[in-house]
């Protein structure tokens, strides 16, 4: 562990806890992706409402927006129980919750039976992800060592996109071939979207045979044995220590993931409207988002793997998040308003870029915590700043998209995809030009070990 400068050196259970850290985040990213390619389909299913309509539109805003509102709430709870009953436990159950959930609403029969069930998987995504941090960045308390395993375990979060795009795009191939979802009220038993969600079960299977055998964080377990362990409160984290952190990270997170919700994630929404597609099959067309994603998914690898290098290379961490900023105030515009409103062979292409800077970010955030907040403010900390913040806040833009999406006076349906190309482009631009502008009060870390 010692020689940092070539190849991690690890014991083969650091290596399992690393090998079991990327699956985790790969699951999380998986989960909440799915969303985006089912949502076209399952809400004309379930409710009859053709895109581009005020029905369509409020039920994607709440399928979007509600479970991130349940997952910032019960995550900011996660994150106070995970500093009180320990990073492990709480990740054990947390990976519970969304496995079952995720493969129930396969079997929705209404519109409403989804929208709890995609709640419940993003509690259990949003509690699995803190719990996961605080547990990694105290089972390797080396600082260099740390920064490598948070960013490359994190950029593993990117690979999640890929397989669900994946995995979208066999069920819509090989859906009529599949077992036929059996339950009261599914009108179609072969229906692509079901098989999707229901995909999220598997990852879940060597996570939960594993996990809960891995080792507790020892200076967590350590100071709980020895009494010294401080007990969480949400409203220390507004205490002059930590308020400025508290307050700036919210905010940056909210718009890192503004860009995502806000403009990646409305990518299977925009693509119909391109007049390749609408050349197309219904079948082949159905396809492409799938496609499309899985292009982003490996720009967004990309960013998250130049996030790993640079954040053990530069020191100011102020300068690591602008070198995703910087270049994303002009690639969200230029990809959104433009590309994706006139070429196919351009966006796939354009939603790499876009991934690599909208995406990249994200990773950030989990290398930077840990190093802000203290033991028995860990989870807690980072809870508040990722779900309420990012969870919360940020995931609100896929809703204020879709309602500017409505504002244009064209009420065609067939415009509707262009739309919303527009309003991703305008929100895309604006949460990375605030983003920018909060990055200058950003606290620097103080030291590289984790404060206890």
């Amino acid at each position: 562990m010692k020689n940092l400068k070539g190849p991690l050196k690890l014991t083969p259970i650091q290596w399992v806890i690393c090998v079991i850290a990327v699956i985790g985040f790969a699951f999380d990213t998986y989960e909440i992706l799915m969303l985006p390619l089912v949502v076209r389909d399952s809400i004309r299913e379930l409710t009859g409402a053709v895109p581009g309509t005020p029905a369509f539109q409020m039920w994607q805003g709440r399928l979007f927006y509600y479970p991130a509102i349940a997952g910032a709430i019960f995550g900011l709870l996660g994150g106070y129980l995970t500093d009180l009953l320990g990073r492990r436990r709480v990740l054990t159950y947390s990976i519970v919750l969304y496995a079952v959930s995720a493969f129930m609403s396969g079997f929705s029969s209404s519109i409403q039976m989804l929208l709890v069930l995609r709640c419940c998987v993003y509690i259990g995504v949003c509690v699995e992800f803190v719990a996961a941090v605080a547990w990694l960045a105290e089972l390797f308390p080396e600082p260099k060592l740390r920064e490598r395993v948070l960013g490359f375990t994190q950029a593993f979060s990117s690979f999640g996109g890929v397989l669900v795009a994946t995995a979208n795009g066999l069920c819509v191939r090989f859906g009529m071939s599949l077992p036929a979802i059996a339950a009261a009220g599914v009108a179609d038993p072969h229906a692509p979207w079901r098989y999707t969600l229901m995909s999220g079960v598997i990852p879940a299977l060597p996570l939960l045979l594993i996990r809960p055998f891995l080792p507790e964080s020892p200076v967590w377990r350590e100071k709980r044995a020895a009494g010294t362990l401080k007990r969480p409160s949400i409203a220390e984290l507004f205490a002059p220590a930590y308020r400025r952190t508290t307050i700036v990270v919210s905010l940056m997170m909210a718009m890192s993931f503004g860009a995502t919700f806000g403009a990646i994630q409305q990518l299977p929404q925009i693509i119909p409207g391109l007049s390749e597609v609408r050349a197309m099959s219904p079948t082949d067309a159905r396809g492409v988002p799938s496609r499309v994603s899985g292009i982003e998914e490996f720009g967004g690898l990309a960013g998250r793997l130049l996030l790993a290098f640079a954040a053990v290379r530069i020191v100011s961490r102020r300068s690591v998040i602008r070198i995703f900023q910087v270049p994303g105030l002009l690639v969200m515009p230029i990809v959104f308003a433009v590309i994706a409103t006139r070429s196919l062979n351009l966006l796939y292409y354009g939603a790499f870029v876009a991934g690599i800077f909208a995406v990249g970010q994200l990773s950030f955030w989990g290398n930077y915590l840990p190093r802000m907040f203290p033991i028995h403010l860990r989870g807690t900390g980072e809870s508040f700043c990722a779900n309420v913040g990012g969870r919360l806040i940020g995931t609100s833009f896929a809703a204020v998209t879709s309602y500017l999406a409505t504002l244009s006076p064209t009420e065609s349906p067939a415009y509707a995809p262009t739309k919303m190309a527009f309003a991703a482009a305008s929100i895309g631009f604006s949460v990375f030009l605030i983003g920018f502008i909060l990055s200058f009060f950003l606290p620097e870390p103080t030291q590289e070990n984790l404060p206890e």
